[in-house]
């Protein structure tokens, strides 16, 4: 078996399940707090930062055996509306990169309610075209992914706002924008590559810096394009074309 072949298999046999152990383990501590309880507020943090960080270990998991797979040429054809995707996805990066927003977004029973608590903690979604409505054709695992490494980005590296805006009656176009510091002109060559992180000021926002390459990663497999406006100190606006499958 070749080196590659034999990484990906440790990644998903060797490490998918003692991070599923551990999420499930401290899953089951925090729901069940009168079985095993009571904790101090000081325990029920540490319990939801380990929980968290773990779904993030988890996470930058599955993003690498979706890159191996994209980058092998494996995807899934199916029909998904992406209004669907787009909630997990964004409900995933809120929860950790925001977890105190995921928090209300978790306590909102209806849609309505949901866009209110997203205006205001400075999240703003538009979708329109085609794509509104009617399903798109391509794998939806990696359509998620794109959205949740985008808005997981724009969070990151955000003042007060980000929007997100979906589009398209053929190809789908999604632009992700952030009021953030912007990537200088000499540095916007180098965001695509991986473990390249645009932190440059002590207490700023790290990261391992393999979110974007995915993207890149996935978009280029899917036959779409990816493309960066952005400047010092003006925020940065990442747009994605897909075509469908």
């Amino acid at each position: 078996m070749a080196t590659k072949d034999q990484l990906i298999d440790l990644l998903i046999h060797d490490l998918t399940g003692p991070l599923s152990i551990v999420s499930t383990s401290v899953s089951n501590l925090i729901n069940k707090e009168d079985k095993y309880g009571p904790y101090n507020e000081y325990q029920k943090d540490v319990f939801k930062r380990i929980l968290r960080n773990t779904d993030k270990a988890k996470a930058l998991l599955q993003e690498i055996i979706e890159v191996y797979r994209s980058e092998e040429g494996l995807f899934r054809k199916e029909q998904f509306l992406i209004a669907d995707i787009l909630k997990d996805a964004l409900m995933d990066a809120v929860e950790v990169v925001a977890p105190a927003v995921g928090e209300e977004l978790a306590r909102v029973c209806d849609d309505a309610s949901f866009s209110d608590v997203l205006a205001k903690n400075g999240i703003f979604i538009d979708i329109s075209g085609k794509y509104g409505l009617a399903p798109f054709n391509h794998d939806q695992k990696k359509i998620r992914q794109i959205l949740r490494n985008l808005i997981s980005n724009a969070l990151k590296y955000r003042k007060e706002m980000m929007k997100l805006n979906i589009s398209g009656d053929v190809d789908l176009m999604v632009s992700v924008e952030d009021d953030g510091q912007g990537i200088p002109k000499e540095k916007q060559n180098y965001i695509f590559k991986r473990f390249f992180n645009i932190k440059e000021k002590k207490g700023g926002p790290e990261g391992l810096g393999f979110g974007l390459s995915c993207v890149k990663s996935l978009v280029e497999t899917m036959r779409g394009e990816i493309s960066l406006k952005s400047g010092e100190g003006a925020g940065s606006c990442f747009t994605v074309r897909i075509p469908p499958l």
